[in-house]
C-alpha cells in the first residue's frame, strides 16, 4: 500500500483548533503515514508533535509557514527542516519578534472592531485563553462567543478580512528576507498555496530560490495542478502537497480537511529525498 503524506497542517500553536498531539493522532486515524506541522511564524508545537509521532508510529516533519509580503499581497513560504537547526537561538529570536508583532497586531484589530463595527470583545481574555497566541480565527471565535449574530465566513469576509477597515497586516517581510532566514537554518522552502496568489504570476516568483511549489492543494481551480506541475518541471522545482488543515470539519470552505491533498509514490520519495529524511 502506497504511503501518503500531508505537509501543511496547523495546530493551536498558531491558528489551528487541535493541539499538536491531537493533530498527530488524527493524522494516524486518517491513515496518513507522514505529516508536517507548519504553524504560522513559529515552531512552538513541534516538540509535542514529534514526541507523539514517535509514540504512535507516524512520521512528523518539523515545519513552519512564514508570511511574507510581495506586490501588495501575502506570499506564504512553507519551510521544512532537514534536522533540528530550527532550534537555533538566532532563528528563534527572529520568530519571537514576529510573535510579539502578532500580539500587538491582534490588539489593534480588536481596537478597530470597536471603532469601525461597534464590536466589543475582551482582548486580554483572548490572549489568556489561547496561551499568548492571537490570530484572526481566535478573534472570530471571540466575536461569536460574545453573542454577535455573525457566522464564521461572514466575519472573515466582511469584518476581519484583508479589505476590512479593521484589518491590520502582519509584519512586512520580503520574500528574499523570508527565504534567507529559512535558508540560514537549512530549510527546504516551498511556495505555499500558489492558487491563492492573485497579484503576481507564479512563474515570475520562480526567480526566487524556492525548492518546491505546493501544487497539490484542496482549493486549486480546475487544471491548476497540472499547471503547477508544468512550472515545477520547467524550473526544476519539487512539487509538494498539503491540506492546510486548521482543525475544522470537512465543511471548512477556506482550507482542506487533513489528508485532502497528499503526496504519494515517486513524488513523495523525491520530496523526502530532498529533505534527506527517511
Amino acid at each position: 500500500m502506497s504511503k501518503k503524506g500531508d505537509f501543511h497542517n496547523h495546530t493551536t500553536a498558531s491558528d489551528g483548533k487541535l493541539s499538536p498531539c491531537e493533530l498527530v493522532k488524527l493524522a494516524k486515524k486518517e491513515d496518513l503515514d507522514i505529516i508536517a506541522i507548519t504553524d504560522h511564524d513559529n515552531t512552538n508545537g513541534l516538540e509535542e508533535a514529534l514526541k507523539t509521532g514517535k509514540e504512535i508510529g507516524i512520521k512528523v516533519i518539523p515545519g513552519i509557514e512564514l508570511t511574507t509580503r510581495h506586490n501588495g499581497e501575502s506570499i506564504h513560504l512553507l519551510g521544512y527542516f532537514k534536522e533540528n537547526s530550527y532550534k537555533s537561538s538566532t532563528f528563534q529570536k527572529y520568530l519571537n519578534e514576529l510573535q510579539e508583532h502578532r500580539i500587538k497586531r491582534g490588539e489593534k484589530i480588536v481596537h478597530n472592531l470597536k471603532k469601525f463595527f461597534n464590536i466589543s470583545i475582551d482582548y486580554e481574555k483572548i490572549l489568556k485563553k489561547n496561551k499568548g497566541v492571537v490570530a484572526r480565527p481566535h478573534i472570530a471565535k471571540a466575536i461569536i462567543e460574545a453573542g454577535y449574530n455573525y457566522d464564521w465566513n461572514y466575519i472573515f469576509d466582511n469584518i476581519i478580512g484583508n479589505d476590512s477597515p479593521a484589518y491590520v497586516p502582519n509584519k512586512n517581510i520580503s520574500i528574499t528576507e523570508g527565504i534567507n532566514i529559512l535558508k540560514s537554518v537549512n530549510a527546504f522552502i516551498s511556495l505555499g498555496h500558489p492558487t491563492l496568489i492573485n497579484k503576481s504570476k507564479v512563474e515570475d516568483l520562480m526567480k526566487y530560490s524556492f525548492d518546491g511549489i505546493e501544487g497539490v492543494y484542496p482549493l486549486n481551480k480546475p487544471s491548476e495542478e497540472n499547471y503547477f506541475r508544468d512550472i515545477c518541471r520547467k524550473y526544476s522545482k519539487i512539487i509538494t502537497a498539503g491540506s492546510d488543515y486548521h482543525g475544522l470539519d470537512k465543511t471548512d470552505e477556506k482550507h482542506g480537511y487533513i489528508g485532502d491533498s497528499v503526496l504519494e509514490g515517486e513524488e513523495l520519495k523525491k520530496f523526502l529525498n530532498a529533505l534527506q529524511r527517511y
